[in-house]
């Protein structure tokens, strides 16, 4: 069970830049502006301003990061999707993305109808980590604890419906184990019980986590991805420690109104895959756990559509509801 399919091992014409026919020699004329749906440092900050410089650069034009985090990024989503469809007013999200229609009952928007791809910008992955002082030192180790005690062992996330929540909740499902999960504010705060052993596993994206794993503040059982990662390489997938199967990925990209000019598109879509594809894209990310993943708009789109299917089984089988 997938959260979704890498965007490198999507079928290569959803991965083929689209042509430049028709593509509006004046655009853009005005600033434009990147809306992002969270604080600033997190994912789909750190790709927005990394893709706003570079645009910024090659179109003479003021390109804006705007950070307007409140309800999941769900109302960064709805200014975008009531924007001018111009193409200067973008969103920045994260795979919380397509969590959203099922956590959130009242949108002011239709994810798949007023909103639409332009590209995918990053993937990362997680890493399920627990305390040192636990003792537990192996994926089986941990299922076997947990089948030892059903419902004595707690997991945390960065909230309810956050995607480390469901990272977790996919875990205890193919692992088959019965835990309780213990949402905080934020990762900070889950990381920081997790490192105390008050909760005994995290699944933490690994850009967050990597330094106290490799301080041995936190000790780190499985990546959550189908290969291991190169800044933890010790450390085995998830699904060869003793869940076969397991992959969970998080990703971050840009969308924009579903109402904007095709020809708009295709020329942001285009200019962004040349950034992404460049060298100094992954020599500045790789570090900081993120692997750009440029993808054509049809792709970008499949892939939410895709996770918020799987989203949506993994919520009915914990009984996750929406607000």
């Amino acid at each position: 069970m997938k959260t979704f399919i890498m965007a490198g091992l999507l079928p290569a014409a959803l991965c083929m830049q689209p042509a430049h026919a028709q593509e509006p020699a004046d655009y853009p004329s005005k600033p434009i502006h990147i809306l992002v749906g969270f604080t600033p440092g997190g994912g789909p900050d750190i790709t927005a301003r990394y893709i706003a410089q570079k645009l910024g650069e090659t179109w003479k034009q003021q390109v804006i990061v705007d950070n307007r985090p409140g309800a999941g990024g769900t109302l960064a989503a709805g200014t975008v999707a009531r924007a001018a469809p111009d193409g200067t007013t973008l969103l920045s999200v994260s795979s919380a993305h397509a969590i959203a229609p099922i956590l959130y009952s009242n949108l002011t928007y239709d994810t798949f109808k007023d909103l639409s791809g332009i590209s995918l910008s990053a993937a990362s992955k997680y890493v399920l980590v627990v305390s040192p002082t636990l003792g537990i030192k192996s994926v089986k180790e941990l299922i076997a604890a947990a089948k030892a005690k059903p419902g004595s062992l707690n997991f945390s996330s960065a909230g309810v419906g956050s995607g480390t929540h469901f990272a977790g909740e996919m875990f205890k499902a193919m692992a088959a184990i019965d835990v309780v999960h213990v949402p905080f504010k934020g990762i900070p705060e889950a990381l920081t019980e997790t490192m105390t052993g008050r909760v005994q596993f995290f699944m933490a994206p690994i850009a967050n986590a990597v330094n106290q794993v490799k301080e041995g503040k936190l000790a780190g059982l499985g990546v959550s991805s189908a290969e291991r990662d190169s800044l933890l390489p010790e450390v085995p997938t998830v699904a060869e420690a003793g869940v076969p199967g397991y992959e969970s990925i998080l990703w971050f990209g840009l969308l924009t109104s579903s109402a904007v000019p095709r020809p708009i598109m295709t020329k942001l879509n285009r200019e962004i895959v040349r950034i992404l594809s460049g060298a100094d894209a992954k020599q500045r990310w790789t570090p900081i756990g993120l692997q750009p993943r440029p993808t054509t708009p049809e792709g970008f789109d499949k892939l939410i559509r895709d996770d918020v299917a799987t989203f949506t089984r993994i919520a009915k089988g914990a009984n996750i509801k929406a607000e």
